[in-house]
């Protein structure tokens, strides 16, 4: 296919020329890595936070051991109160004094031992009573003391002259009360050690988001390997393609197309697969679910090396099953489905005609022999033989004649396609014979399927006679009508139906007959003609199954006549309603 500059393949951008799974797998892991990203972003954000809460309630600890120290709370009120005098006060008083004082002792004790940056005592008025340095004792805090001075605790973040801090503040209270702040005691740490703990956080987390990262590709590559898998490695214009090309393939074609996945699973099914099969049939369904015949199941189950036929309905099919595989793995099964309910017809019918020629050839011939017989006596000036001859021929001459009975049947077409079974019996070593009861005075509404279950059940019974151990081979057909019914019975001196159970013989599949190979495989006589009378409100039934003769009576022979007992093989009675025409 060529394709215009500009267009199709030759079109495509930057990433058309990537394969499809390639671009499914970029996009996934940029997914991934953008939705691992956020969360980081979140994960450092809420740590940050987190960490700073966390060190300023440390800070708060701190701070409030300080404030309850007995010796810090009197030397805070001490000073305090030496404000109110002149001269008096922790800003008047020598650094070395306060240095050496217990609240400065116990300030740098705390310090030590938490490694806080800082921890810092006051007086009601903010002079540092205690500092990690010297030289600020006696000078007034940085920072505003006046919300802890108030009583209240405070949590801050922010700058001083030692750097950026986080810092607690708590009041002082005097020794004995709850309520009278004589100073404030203040713990901090630098922001760089809270940061540095962050840092340590992310670092922990960043390599737990490097394996995510790490699996959720690996995921990503799992996912497009199977995708891969699952498309037979197909692009999607190709995908595209198969689609429009299986459309106009499954609904272009005249055969019935029905495809099953490896769980036995409707996959595909055209509308002709749905005519022939069962009309409700859709994707999804379980094959078990479809209300398929037994005999069509099986061949979707198991299939066998050729066309199988199957009575569906009225309908004669071939079947056609075989699996579906690429590059070693099974897909799913494949069943194709003709309709040969014509053909099949027309074949019946052409044995019919087939026979009757047969028939007609044979008759010629002996006909012929006689005229030459009567022609050889005329000549030779013998009149009273050649009129005897006449009369003798006379009663065994014609078609309908040289059927014993065939008189008893009025409608033209059974005469013939008697005729033509009894030609065709001969042909076979067979005497089929009417039977003494019959009698068919109208004419058939329904030939076809007179004469394809007639045919049938007369061909089954001409081959076992054909075949069996008796002597004598004989059929027998005995027809008889009742309104619009016909009634026709068929035996023979076969070796009857070994079946077991005998109503098997009307089984898809299952044959009566195993002489010879046929194309399709046999068992599809018996179970049509059943279909064909039940769809008319008819039956056919096995009244005898027979049986191979045993003793010495195997031995004798029958008469070839009209009064000849037809007896040991299979007897096989049919109901058809519906087939003659009315009698007005």
């Amino acid at each position: 296919m060529v394709e215009s500059p500009g267009g199709g393949r030759a079109g495509r951008g930057r990433f058309g020329r990537v394969r499809l799974r390639t671009q499914v797998l970029l996009l996934q892991c940029a997914v991934v890595a953008v939705t691992l990203a956020a969360a980081f972003a979140a994960i450092a954000y809420s740590n940050e936070h987190r960490l700073d809460r966390e060190y300023q309630h440390r800070a708060l600890a701190v701070a409030r051991t300080v404030a309850s120290e007995p010796s810090v709370r009197s030397g805070a009120a001490a000073y305090s109160a030496a404000n109110d005098r002149p001269g008096g006060g922790a800003a008047h008083t020598a650094r070395a004094t306060l240095a050496a004082g217990p609240v400065q002792t116990v300030a740098e004790a705390v310090r030590v031992r938490t490694g806080f940056l800082f921890v810092v005592v006051t007086d009601d008025r903010g002079i540092r009573l205690a500092h990690p340095e010297r030289a600020q004792l006696g000078r007034e805090v940085s920072t505003d003391p006046s919300s802890a001075l108030s009583g209240h605790e405070v949590l801050a973040r922010h700058r001083a002259h030692l750097g950026d801090e986080v810092v607690a503040k708590v009041p002082v209270y005097a020794p004995g009360s709850t309520t009278k702040v004589v100073g404030e005691a203040n713990a901090g740490l630098a922001v760089s050690a809270v940061r540095a703990q962050f840092l340590r956080v992310l670092l922990g987390g960043l390599g737990w988001l490097t394996v995510a990262l790490l699996l959720g590709v690996a995921a990503s590559a799992l996912l497009a390997r199977r995708w891969k898998r699952l498309t037979l490695g197909l692009e999607p214009e190709e995908l595209a393609g198969l689609v429009q090309e299986q459309e106009a393939v499954l609904h272009g074609i005249g055969e019935g197309v029905l495809a099953l996945d490896t769980d036995g699973r409707v996959a595909v099914v055209n509308d002709e697969a749905r005519r022939l099969l069962a009309p409700d049939i859709a994707p999804g369904t379980h094959l078990d679910d479809l209300g398929l015949t037994p005999r069509v199941a099986e061949a979707v189950r198991s299939p066998a090396p050729g066309p199988v036929m199957a009575a569906v309905g009225e309908r004669v099919l071939v079947l056609s099953c075989r699996r579906v595989r690429r590059d070693g793995r099974e897909l799913g099964t494949l069943l194709t489905v003709k309709d040969r309910t014509d053909v099949e017809s027309l074949t019946r019918q052409l044995d019919a005609v087939q026979a009757m020629g047969s028939a007609l050839r044979a008759q010629r011939h002996e006909f012929a022999n006689r005229l030459h017989v009567v022609s050889a006596l005329a000549r030779g000036g013998h009149l009273a033989e050649t009129t005897e001859y006449i009369d003798t021929i006379l009663g065994t001459g014609g078609l309908g004649e040289a059927l014993p009975g065939l008189d008893a049947v009025r409608d033209p077409y059974l005469r013939a396609f008697l005729s033509a079974k009894a030609a065709q019996a001969r042909e076979s070593g067979v005497t089929l014979v009417i039977g003494g009861a019959t009698w068919v005075e109208g004419t058939l509404a329904a030939p076809v399927d007179v004469t394809t279950v007639c045919g049938n059940l007369v061909d089954n019974a001409i081959d076992a006679a054909r075949h069996g151990q008796r002597t004598a081979a004989l059929v027998e057909v005995e027809l008889m009508t009742e309104d619009t019914t016909l009634l026709i019975t068929v035996a023979d001196t076969g070796d009857g139906v070994s079946l077991s159970p005998p109503e098997d013989a009307f089984r898809e599949g299952v044959s009566t007959k195993d002489h010879s190979p046929v194309l399709g495989g046999r068992g599809i006589g018996l179970a049509l003609s059943r279909q064909i009378a039940r769809s008319r409100g008819g039956e056919i039934h096995l009244a005898e199954p027979g049986g191979p003769p045993d003793g010495p009576a195997a031995g004798q022979p029958h008469r070839a006549t009209a009064e000849a007992v037809v007896r040991g093989g299979a007897v096989f009675v049919a109901r058809l309603p519906g087939v003659m025409e009315v009698r007005v």
